[in-house]
């Protein structure tokens, strides 16, 4: 089977986000079950150039962060007229013609996998003619919900909670178009209103670590906590965690945070730290006594969590770090309340200084993960094929409009 992976980012060396990651796992699980892919999508400016297999649609800026506020003010005047979210407006930069006329390089498809709502906001007519996969990180418009919910002003209020609306209408038509569904955690499911869907699978994530190596008891810090704390879910942990659970540390505890951040909070206390992004997460992640995951919103899976327990690393966890994971590890408290999170990693500080081991050798984990994942695409790829009752498409010369039939094609 051939399928065009179809996605806003393309591979670009290493994986840093935790979209990369999780693509780099999903795209990696369906070449496991025998897939051949070919993977569309645009590149950041400094990513190398795209390999074989792989359709380069142009450079583009994703992050706000590295946009100046012309480009930022161009792409919201372009959302707001084009009635798309911002997120597809920056990458809704070809016409259709064009579009097509790039994707005609993969060559004969049976299908497509669509990897999050951008592509498809962005360029709805990909959804028509042939069988698709929907893989869902997130529930998007929850997120937007949970963003407006969070703005600091009532502009960034009205702009989520537009964001809002687009998404959750958009997510029901993307959902109902698609062949197949994969959430990355089972509230995901419930979130897009698919809980009794039989289209819809949910997918473990992996990592991918290897075997543990030796740990030499190399640690810088007693308590570690790494995401991109640009993006505002991740933010509301870890305002929460400054401003809760921090007060209620002994002041002898050090606290290294890691991760892009658009601003650090001010005033805060002398044991804490923030890095900015970390040449080597994983080494970051070693580093640490007990990594804390504060995760206190959004959707989708955390793969900081993921990457702690593949590591084998004792943490302390809010329930919403834990979506997405079957098993919790032994070394693992869960807690929601400020007190007893604070409390939970006191004990676990306490007792790494003195010596007992608590790192656990995290590859059971991961190839539990690793397997359930390679289950959950094959499921789905049963489900395409069954749907793949048409031959495959030769030429996206010949992509019809929406509403005309194939027998129609568009000249282009």
């Amino acid at each position: 089977m051939h399928l065009l992976f179809l996605s806003s980012l393309l591979p670009g060396g290493r994986a840093t986000t935790g979209f990369e990651i999780a693509n780099a796992a999903i795209v990696e699980a369906y070449r496991r079950q025998g897939v051949s892919l070919t993977l569309a999508g645009f590149r950041r400016k400094d990513a190398p150039p795209p390999g074989d297999g792989e359709i380069d649609l142009g450079s583009i800026v994703l992050e706000n962060a590295g946009a100046t506020r012309r480009q930022k003010a161009a792409w919201l005047l372009g959302a707001l007229a084009s009635g798309r979210t911002v997120s597809a407006e920056k990458i809704a930069r070809h016409s259709r013609k064009g579009l097509l006329e790039r994707l005609d390089a993969a060559g004969p498809v049976d299908g497509f996998v669509v990897n999050s709502v951008q592509m498809p906001i962005a360029y709805p007519f990909l959804l028509d003619q042939r069988p698709s996969i929907f893989v869902a990180h997130n529930v998007e418009h929850r997120s937007a919900l949970e963003n407006a919910a969070n703005a600091g002003d009532p502009v960034n209020r009205l702009l989520y909670s537009r964001e809002a609306r687009i998404l959750k209408r958009r997510e029901a038509e993307i959902c109902s178009k698609a062949a197949v569904v994969h959430t990355l955690s089972d509230d995901d499911r419930a979130g897009l209103g698919l809980s009794r869907d039989p289209r819809c699978v949910t997918l473990a994530l992996s990592i991918g670590r290897g075997a543990r190596p030796d740990d030499r008891g190399t640690r810088t810090h007693d308590v570690g906590l790494i995401g991109t704390w640009s993006w505002a879910p991740n933010r509301v942990g870890l305002d929460w965690f400054l401003e809760h659970v921090v007060p209620r540390l002994a002041p002898d505890l050090s606290v290294a945070i890691a991760g892009r951040i658009d601003k650090a909070p001010a005033g805060l206390p002398a044991n804490v730290r923030f890095l900015g992004r970390v040449d080597d997460a994983q080494a970051f992640v070693r580093s640490s006594r007990v990594m804390a995951l504060a995760t206190r919103g959004g959707t989708g899976v955390q793969l900081k969590t993921i990457e702690t327990f593949e590591e084998g690393m004792p943490a302390v966890a809010t329930p919403a770090a834990l979506r997405g994971i079957g098993v919790l590890p032994a070394n693992v408290r869960v807690a929601d309340d400020p007190a007893a999170f604070a409390a939970a990693i006191g004990d676990l500080v306490a007792a790494e200084r003195a010596g007992t081991g608590l790192r656990l050798d995290g590859t059971r984990f991961a190839a539990d993960q690793r397997a359930a994942l390679d289950a959950g695409i094959a499921r789905g790829l049963g489900l395409l094929e069954a749907a793949c009752r048409k031959p495959a498409l030769t030429s996206f010369r010949g992509f019809p409009r929406p509403g005309r039939t194939a027998a129609e094609p568009e000249r282009i």
